[in-house]
């Protein structure tokens, strides 16, 4: 209950300061407005450039903010152009979406966005004035003295005040966190990348997750050909030559044949264990006999670290396609190793859910944080892998820790890269 209460307080402040920046979205639109006025004239076009990157960054600011709250990243518009001058820079900026993008939130956060967040604090203050101000001054306000549809004129009615204040206050508190939530959708949807963009992206994304693809089949194909020359093919080429020379010695020699056929099963043994360390790096055997769930619990042993791992899944997701399972399951095995290697964790806390049309995994460690995708740690392979599927890596880590990674990966298997693209696992 206390962290209940906690969490209601801290988020009520989280909507007092979006509802402040409120103020810096109106000024940041307020210039790059003027700066238009001021086009006809020529004047316009020197001024647009600044005024449009103050309000890119004002924009950027509340993006990173609404990504770090919703755990979700949030596409940012391309940069803004770059002229060879400032009248040039301004013509171009007239012409790029993004900008008018960031001035449509500008104008419209303080009428909406803004008004919103005020809800709860508004709520809050006005309570504690019933609450504190009204059972100890109602005397000197006189008989004109009304607290919402309460008049205090009485200690009754005083009373009534202070408890109608509470409500109001407790009505504050537990409306702060759905009131973020909303601020947060409405801010998602007013500041991602345009539309056009997000296309001209992910068709961007999905020529280069083709190629990856295709390069990561032909590297798999090459490792396993390779694996079963230098392993399970080579040990049944010499258990051939040992079984041949058991079987001539076999009237001659029997004891040195009965030694040459303990070492052919020893050697049959290995040979069977390659085998099935070679099947389980292309696709795990506990991923496809008993799915997605139980095989990311199975990690925690896989992964012979002294990593506590705990798996919540509830419900479990249904069983997914293929190439979903083995992709998740990799990328789950990539940031568990991640943790116990470079951030020297102790305990991850994966949860997994599914919405009817994402996988979304959530991986929580206790290691020292700080993990940077730019870094060498195998985070840019995980991104590349989730591209492929056109899924999303959101990693808060701050130094110190703890960190979050989110995956979300959707589950439709018809698209042709997602069906190309199960090698990648």
């Amino acid at each position: 209950m206390k962290a209940s209460w906690r969490g209601d307080a801290v988020a009520l402040g989280r909507c007092q300061l979006t509802g402040l920046s409120g103020f810096e979205a109106a000024g940041a639109g307020l210039l790059a407005g003027l700066a238009l006025l001021l086009v006809p004239i020529g004047l316009g076009l020197r001024l647009l450039p600044p005024a449009a990157a103050f309000l890119r960054r004002v924009a950027d600011r509340h993006r990173t903010r609404i990504a770090h709250r919703s755990g979700r990243p949030l596409s940012p518009p391309e940069p803004l152009p770059d002229g060879t001058s400032a009248r040039r820079t301004g013509a171009a900026i007239l012409g790029d979406d993004g900008f008018w993008h960031d001035l449509r939130w500008a104008w419209l956060e303080p009428l909406t966005g803004g008004p919103l967040a005020s809800v709860p604090p508004a709520l809050v203050g006005y309570g504690a004035f019933g609450a504190l101000v009204q059972p100890f001054l109602w005397r000197r306000l006189g008989d004109g003295d009304w607290y919402a549809f309460v008049p205090v004129t009485s200690t009754p009615t005083a009373l009534a005040a202070l408890l109608l204040g509470l409500a109001f206050m407790a009505a504050g508190l537990r409306l702060s966190v759905p009131v973020l939530a909303l601020h947060g959708r409405l801010g998602r949807r007013l500041l991602s990348a345009p539309r056009t963009t997000e296309l001209a992206r992910r068709v961007a994304r999905l020529t280069d997750s083709r190629t990856i693809a295709l390069d990561a089949h032909a590297a798999e194909i090459t490792r396993i050909e390779r694996d079963l020359h230098d392993g399970a093919q080579a040990r049944l080429v010499a258990l051939g030559l040992t079984l041949e020379q058991a079987t001539g010695m076999l009237d001659t020699d029997p004891a040195t044949a009965r030694a040459l056929l303990l070492e052919v099963h020893a050697a049959s043994q290995h040979a069977l264990q390659d085998l099935r360390d070679l099947v389980h790096g292309i696709h795990p055997p506990v991923l496809a006999d008993r799915g997605l769930t139980d095989a990311v619990r199975s990690l925690s042993l896989a992964l012979d670290s002294h990593l506590d791992v705990e798996v919540l899944a509830s419900p479990p997701p249904p069983r997914l396609p293929a190439p979903v399972e083995s992709a998740a399951y990799f990328a789950v095995s990539e940031l568990l190793a991640n943790a116990a290697k470079h951030a020297e964790a102790t305990r991850a806390d994966i949860t997994l859910a599914h919405d009817g049309t994402h996988l979304r995994i959530t991986v929580t460690d206790d290691g020292r944080g700080g993990a940077d995708p730019a870094g060498g740690t195998g985070l840019t392979g995980l991104r590349r892998r989730l591209d492929t599927f056109d899924g999303t890596l959101a990693l808060h880590s701050p130094p110190g820790g703890p960190t979050t990674a989110t995956l979300e990966i959707p589950c439709a298997s018809s698209s042709p890269k997602t069906s190309s693209s199960s090698a990648t696992a």
